[in-house]
């Protein structure tokens, strides 16, 4: 029973459309906004999918990934992949929940059409085994709270220069649209 409320959470989730929403970021108003709007990243599916979870009765950790957009495995259009070569390193959240004993990589990022521009989505997840990363990740760093998480962002991203910020802005934009197009 438990497996099964974990799966459909998990299925739930991942099936909101993926798109880069900045408001999103705040976990005090990004899960309800993403529900309301139907869309958003990493940071508010996984902020949701741990409070899912946490009803359901299981430990969760927020497992923060740096990692590159400039990955060769996605089919983006010319334009954006040179926008991918300007920004900085991207961080990206899932969470890691205690099943069976075990921290077990619960990610839930991509939705299913995203599979065919080269995106690792998770199809199917048994509710036992870790899924595949969202990202090819360069480090881990795990957090107790989301409060905690949150901090680390903030610090993480005070480092970039107005110039990664644009360009990070334009990225986002056109990835968004870029997202549609395939969707449609």
């Amino acid at each position: 029973m438990n497996e099964e409320a974990r799966i459909s959470a998990f299925r739930r989730i991942r099936d909101i459309p993926y798109a880069i929403v900045a408001a999103m970021r705040d976990p005090a108003v990004g899960p309800a906004m993403m529900l309301k709007e139907n869309r958003g990243s990493c940071n508010p599916k996984h902020v949701l999918l741990a409070d899912e979870f946490r009803k359901l009765g299981l430990e969760v950790k927020y497992a923060n990934y740096s990692f590159s957009w400039d990955d060769p495995a996605v089919k983006y259009p010319p334009e954006l992949r040179s926008l991918t070569k300007m920004i900085p390193p991207g961080n990206h959240l899932a969470i890691k929940a205690l099943i069976g004993g075990r921290w077990v990589l619960v990610d839930a990022t991509w939705d299913l059409p995203l599979k065919k521009a080269g995106f690792p989505v998770n199809e199917d997840w048994d509710g036992i085994s870790d899924t595949k990363n969202a990202v090819t990740p360069v480090n881990e760093v795990l957090h107790d709270t989301i409060e905690e998480r949150v901090k680390y962002d903030v610090a993480l991203r005070s480092r970039n220069t107005e110039e990664q910020r644009a360009a990070y802005a334009e990225f986002a934009e056109k990835l968004n649209e870029w997202l549609e197009v395939i969707r449609a």
